[in-house]
């Protein structure tokens, strides 16, 4: 199996499947318990910092540096976390400030609970995936194998060939125990052929997508729906089989569990796959896209909650953004706001906002009438200054395109 996801501007993620043998296991697990270990110490830190600082008005902190030096005391200290390479551990501070910083810098800016990072949380030995990251000083790929600082040696089922030498690789264990090496790589640009045409997309939930061309339109999947019965089925065993607290799951509750996240995983990587097949066929067809930059977060709140989550608009939004970049395509992220609300064709805005239940959008200015999600769609091209009918076609998201059109509209 491969994935890629986008790492900025020339990078990607390759991503490829292990064999880990019953001594290699044992290593990454061995490692792991170490990284653990380190990552729950920076959180303790964190909190006894938190604590003074709450308390006795200090301010004191506890940056990477710090964390650091901790690290080269503790492995001086101790044979057993010296027994692992240093490579990983410094990783784990490295991730650790990350996280850490993300939450402090949601805390200043005042975010709701519910919008804001939390602080970083202990990692429990049987809940926590483990997962180990390596630069370059720490890791080899030697004769098709992937050598890690330790003496670990992996197999790697080598899908497709490297376009450069990795920078860095992050090894991780899924749900179902599968090992994964995702090895972070330079690529270059692949650009398409100029097609002519551009498109404008709306997101919804009774349509994943909804566009400005109707050979385009991506029709709700439904994949998790599909899958619902046979997951109720084995989360009922697992809740017939749960254990007690302190006692360990049976092997019919570890086998109910590993079904159940076997199905989970199916129903990600089928709607992975549909959104990549309809972000590439997006892309190859249109030279400029305006998409609303819809975030479904607030979805999860509402009535809408299940059939949302088993659209992943975000996903496929995250797929189409990534594919237009690699491909050289204009991509122009349009505000949502007013969107439903707003005519296409005149720029007349409604005085109160539409209902759900109503599916046809007029306008009281010029009398256009057209689907609600269609002229949603065609308004996105208008904002992201895409509009055939338009004087200048320019945006400030973005440099202007020659001569767009539409599918369909021919250039005049």
């Amino acid at each position: 199996m491969t994935a890629m996801a986008g790492q900025g501007s020339g990078h990607a993620r390759f991503t490829f499947r292990l064999r880990v043998s019953s001594t290699a296991g044992a290593g990454l697990e061995a490692e792991w318990a170490r990284c653990r270990w380190v990552w729950n110490e920076c959180v303790a830190v964190s909190r006894r910092v938190h604590g003074l600082n709450k308390s006795a008005g200090q301010k004191v902190t506890c940056g990477p540096a710090h964390l650091d030096r901790m690290l080269t005391e503790a492995r001086r200290s101790m044979a057993w976390l010296r027994e692992g390479s240093s490579v990983p551990q410094q990783q784990v501070i490295r991730d650790f400030a990350k996280s850490r910083a993300k939450a402090l810098k949601d805390i200043v800016a005042r975010l709701p609970m519910g919008q804001r990072a939390g602080m970083p949380r202990i990692k429990r030995k049987r809940e926590a995936a483990p997962t180990l990251n390596y630069t370059t000083r720490g890791f080899r790929i030697k004769d098709g194998r992937l050598h890690l600082a330790g003496g670990i040696v992996l197999t790697v089922v080598w899908s497709r060939d490297l376009p450069s030498a990795p920078s860095s690789v992050r090894v991780y264990r899924d749900s179902l125990g599968h090992w994964y090496a995702s090895f972070v790589v330079t690529t270059a640009a692949e650009p398409l052929p100029a097609i002519g045409c551009v498109i404008g997309i709306d997101w919804g939930v009774k349509e994943t997508a909804t566009t400005t061309s109707d050979a385009h339109d991506l029709p709700h999947a439904q994949h998790g729906k599909t899958a619902a019965q046979r997951l109720a089925r084995y989360q009922r065993m697992m809740a017939r089989r749960k254990p007690a607290r302190g006692q360990s799951a049976s092997r019919g509750y570890r086998n109910a569990r590993h079904q159940s996240a076997k199905l989970h995983k199916q129903v990600a990587r089928r709607r992975q796959d549909t959104a990549r097949k309809w972000a590439k066929r997006v892309v190859r067809d249109h030279d400029a896209i305006a998409v609303e930059d819809f975030r479904p977060k607030f979805l999860a709140k509402t009535t809408m909650a299940r059939k949302a989550a088993d659209a992943a608009i975000g996903a496929t939004k995250a797929a189409l953004i990534e594919m237009g970049r690699k491909h050289g395509r204009d991509v122009r992220l349009v505000h949502p706001a007013h969107t439903t609300m707003d005519c296409a064709s005149c720029g007349a805005r409604t005085k109160h906002a539409l209902p759900l239940s109503e599916r046809t959008y007029t306008c009281t200015a010029c009398g256009a009438v057209s689907p609600r999600d269609k002229n949603s769609a065609r308004v996105m091209l208008v904002r992201a200054g895409l509009n055939p009918a338009g004087a200048d076609r320019v945006s400030a998201g973005g440099p202007p395109v020659p001569s767009p059109r539409e599918p369909g509209i021919p250039v005049p």
